[in-house]
């Protein structure tokens, strides 16, 4: 277990936060068996920490065309893209856990275009990529791609929002050095 501190801010204690953000801290934590260091690092700023996770829920727990599993992609490529540790590590837990394959998170980290996806998911994460680190580059070009992949207009809003979220996330994770929890490294690698 590393002695690391998980961020370069201040970290305040559960008891002390506000009681909503401290009732969803604990909810994670009793489902999950441990609190995600981003609940904790994100927590030093309250109004901050219910926006963010807000937007996430609204991202990434909803039904539409993306299962949970490419949304999960999405974070793993672009977070890789912009190397941030945190994500990649946490998302990559989650991937493999929503995608049940103990390989695709590290394939996507390592390589997308590599990965044992289909071409639809490699589409989709070309765009993914593009929109977090070279948005301005997108072109009709792009949605023409996606649309002959079968993705609705409102599925390429998704692919877009997530990654330009993420893009948000990766880099206040990054300036913050927020060290992955180490029960993030074994989830969904080996059949319980």
């Amino acid at each position: 277990m590393s002695t690391t501190p998980i961020s370069r801010f201040p970290v305040p204690a559960i008891d002390k936060l506000p009681q909503d953000i401290r009732e969803r801290i604990l909810g994670v934590q009793e489902k999950s068996g441990f609190v995600p260091n981003v609940f904790l690092a994100l927590a030093w700023r309250p109004d901050e920490f219910r926006a963010f996770f807000a937007y996430n829920d609204a991202l990434m727990e909803k039904d539409s065309g993306l299962t949970k599993a490419e949304r999960e992609m999405i974070v793993v490529a672009t977070s890789a893209a912009n190397q941030c540790h945190y994500c990649i590590v946490s998302h990559g837990a989650i991937l493999r856990i929503r995608a049940k394959n103990p390989l695709i998170a590290d394939q996507i980290a390592s390589n997308y275009r590599k990965a044992d996806i289909t071409a639809r998911q490699g589409a989709m994460l070309d765009f993914a990529v593009k929109v977090a680190v070279n948005s301005q580059a997108t072109s009709e070009h792009d949605f023409k791609a996606l649309c002959e992949h079968g993705f609705s207009d409102d599925d390429i809003w998704d692919i877009a929002a997530i990654s330009a979220f993420f893009a948000l996330s990766n880099r206040m994770a990054s300036v913050s050095e927020m060290r992955p929890n180490d029960e993030f490294y074994l989830m969904g690698r080996v059949p319980k």
